[in-house]
């Protein structure tokens, strides 16, 4: 698991990380938005000491920076190791943890001879793939929860949880009924199906203990996927 340590330097806090960030590093984050909250400028990241990092790390540093953005401040990765090196450029992320008034510190270049396994890689092309149909499918799904939210005073738990059983009891992609949903503000109408699951999914978010558990802000799942099908009953 990471872990991480932090220095206020003027208006700005300094992170270092060591450790892995993956899906188990979202458990910083509140702590990364207080220290967010308590800076005048933002937060500048070292992550030399990260080993590992994927999709659902990065996915965590993503949301850290959007904080960021909401309150005019910034997050910069000021140093990192191979790692997280490999999926800034694989990602094409780079850039959104840079600022330009800041000094560059280069990451020590990697030893030869430690690229890594065919097989590791070909699973780190597939999460990138995933990450970037999720950043591009992100801002409809979180306007359709919203739209939920807004028409039938639902947590942002509840709308998501909403989303997710229509999009699997009518095998639509979850990404395709957050489009559609997004549309009936335009004047459009949901298929009858539809109308008749999303009701029934609002009934059941609304009694207690039906909504399902899901961090707020970040997609559990790749937009793309195909419904695996009908929810189980509770």
């Amino acid at each position: 698991m990471a872990t991480m340590d932090v220095v206020p330097d003027g208006d700005r806090m300094t992170v270092s990380m060591w450790g892995e960030l993956d899906l188990g590093s979202r458990r910083l984050l509140p702590e990364l938005y207080d220290m967010l909250t308590l800076s005048g400028g933002g937060v500048d990241l070292c992550l030399d000491a990260v080993g590992f990092c994927d999709c659902s790390g990065l996915n965590a540093l993503l949301d850290l920076r959007t904080r960021a953005v909401d309150q005019g401040k910034t997050v910069t990765i000021r140093s990192c190791g191979v790692a997280v090196e490999r999926l800034l450029d694989l990602t094409g992320t780079r850039e959104l943890f840079t600022d330009s008034t800041l000094p560059e510190r280069p990451a020590p270049p990697p030893p030869p001879g430690t690229g890594p396994p065919e097989e590791s890689s070909r699973e780190l092309r597939a999460e990138v793939a995933q990450l970037r149909r999720a950043m591009q499918t992100r801002p409809t799904i979180d306007l359709a929860r919203g739209i939920l939210m807004a028409s039938f005073n639902l947590t942002p738990e509840a709308a998501w949880s909403v989303l997710v059983r229509t999009s699997q009891n009518t095998n639509t992609k979850l990404h395709h009924l957050a489009r559609d949903l997004v549309g009936t503000v335009r004047g459009s109408t949901l298929p009858e199906q539809v109308q008749r699951q999303l009701s029934a999914a609002v009934a059941g978010a609304n009694r207690p203990g039906e909504v399902a558990a899901c961090p707020t802000g970040g997609p559990v799942a790749d937009p793309d996927d195909t419904p695996v099908g009908p929810a189980h009953p509770a």
